[in-house]
């Protein structure tokens, strides 16, 4: 079995160790305070040690203050680690508004963050082993739209020509693990059925037998300016590559059976 080190123990890496683990690997992973069973990100010593014993690298953290903290770091001693595989998670919101269009891995980067799109690059180049992969939005247990509809904080936006993806955690899972037998390479994963939003809040309130939030214009629904920019892009994330080169195919192909693992 592989030994892991996760840079971020966030909620898709956490989830990620936990399938590892149950197939008998050995996963180390970095959080900001070293909590219980985690390493110190600022614990260079404790980081080094663990990147010297890694059969496989990832990471998860994402740019911050203008930066990738991970390679701000780590990356001269990442880029010489003996692993033979290297992985990022990063986002489609590289690819930036498509207007709805279908977007694969050769579409160009030009997000709205500059940070994330110099993070990717970076990754990329880092290591000739590297593998990136965009995803979209990330919903499953715990962190789906049946707790925003339970919590009453679900939206439903008027914009009909609005379309997004989105991906299932345990797809996210299931990509990576793929990925340690296929090609290095940039890959999207993302589910098959790329919809409105409105169509999960509508979907979830049938489930949970709740009543549908109203329609409302962006202005009236007070949205934060991080969830008002979710609203700001447009697009189809096309998987073909992933399940080409990779073998992979997600558990969950629409929001329908991913919310049905995620109540």
């Amino acid at each position: 079995m592989g030994q892991m080190l996760i840079f971020g123990m966030g909620y898709a890496a956490s989830h990620l160790a936990d399938r590892l683990r149950a197939r008998g690997w050995e996963v180390a992973g970095t959080t900001r305070d070293g909590r219980t069973g985690s390493i110190a990100f600022a614990d260079d010593a404790a980081v080094l040690a663990a990147l010297r014993g890694a059969t496989h690298i990832l990471s998860s953290v994402p740019p911050a203050g203008g930066a990738d903290p991970v390679l701000a770091r780590y990356d001269d001693a990442i880029a010489l680690a003996p692993a033979t595989w290297t992985g990022y998670l990063s986002s489609t919101g590289v690819y930036g508004d498509a207007e709805g269009a279908w977007v694969d891995e050769s579409a160009p980067v030009k997000g709205r963050r500059p940070d994330r799109n110099a993070a990717d690059a970076a990754w990329e180049c880092l290591r000739g082993d590297i593998r990136i992969f965009r995803l979209p939005g990330i919903y499953g247990p715990g962190r789906s739209i049946l707790d925003r509809i339970s919590e009453g904080r679900a939206h439903r936006i008027d914009l009909a020509e609005q379309v997004f993806s989105r991906v299932h955690v345990d797809d996210i899972a299931g990509g990576v693990i793929a990925s340690f037998r296929g090609p290095a390479g940039v890959y999207n994963l993302a589910d098959d059925e790329p919809c409105h939003q409105n169509r999960l809040v509508e979907w979830g309130c049938a489930m949970l037998g709740a009543p549908l939030p109203p329609l409302q214009s962006l202005d009236e629904a007070g949205l934060s300016p991080a969830a008002r920019a979710f609203y700001a892009e447009n697009r189809r994330v096309a998987n073909g590559k992933a399940k080409r080169l990779l073998g992979w195919n997600p558990r969950y192909p629409s929001f329908r059976e991913g919310l049905a693992a995620s109540g």
